[in-house]
């Protein structure tokens, strides 16, 4: 799911908005905590239980050690297993099938999200106990799938105690609508003058300056527009 999608902006969105103003005081991190979850969970369900089992691991200061070495150990699974086979195959002659792991959506954000919070702790830094502020934490959704990494003791007042108003929530509408204007109607755009150049034949130097500034352009308003719409 992703932020300039259907389901998003007119199911999940307006959903979640409207059980966490709706939810008392003690209850608004857990609806945090479970709409992230689906929010992860939406493509790919089964890798659920990798940031489960992080965040159990990670609630208590006994295993924090085990929790930064399994999100490593996964991290490094996910990412890199395929890498070492075609090695090892090239070096040995050998033909040992690729595992094909499809990598966990936002699975390096919240592993150094984890690492993160464990330098705090190892620092100094309670741990938190409570599982459903540590889990809105790791999980929150507007940060989970491109950053940024955020560490817990900045936030940690917030978890328990912050304010909300109507007028910040108009600022986040105005901020998210104008993520979405960029991503829309600008780099969509210039997305689509770069398809046409990847698949036209004839090219010129002006086509191809035509295309490097469009790609610039494209990238950086992808960026820029979905930097805004996790800040609203």
């Amino acid at each position: 799911m992703i932020f300039s999608s259907i389901p998003f902006l007119f199911y999940f969105i307006p959903i979640v908005a409207a059980l966490y103003f709706a939810a008392p005081k003690r209850l608004k991190n857990g609806v945090l905590f479970l709409s992230s979850l689906f929010f992860y969970g939406w493509g790919e369900p089964k890798y659920l239980i990798f940031m489960l089992v992080s965040i159990t691991q990670g609630s208590s200061k006994v295993f924090l050690a085990l929790s930064c070495l399994f999100s490593l150990l996964m991290l490094g699974y996910c990412k890199y297993a395929d890498f070492f086979i075609e090695n090892f195959n090239q070096v040995f002659g050998l033909s040992l099938p690729l595992l094909r792991i499809a990598l966990p959506m936002g699975v390096s954000f919240y592993t150094f999200q984890i690492l993160s919070y464990a330098v705090d702790v190892y620092r100094g830094m309670s741990a938190e106990k409570n599982y459903i502020n540590l889990g809105a934490y790791i999980a929150m959704f507007p940060q989970l799938v491109a950053g940024p990494i955020v560490r817990y003791a900045d936030i940690a007042r917030q978890m328990e105690n912050r304010t909300h108003s109507i007028s910040g929530a108009a600022q986040g509408i105005c901020r998210f609508v104008i993520g979405l204007s960029k991503k829309i109607l600008i780099a969509n755009t210039l997305g689509e003058l770069v398809s046409i150049f990847k698949s036209s034949g004839g090219k010129s130097v002006l086509y191809y300056w035509l295309y490097a500034a469009a790609y610039m352009l494209h990238v950086y308003y992808d960026f820029s527009g979905y930097s805004d719409m996790a800040i609203g």
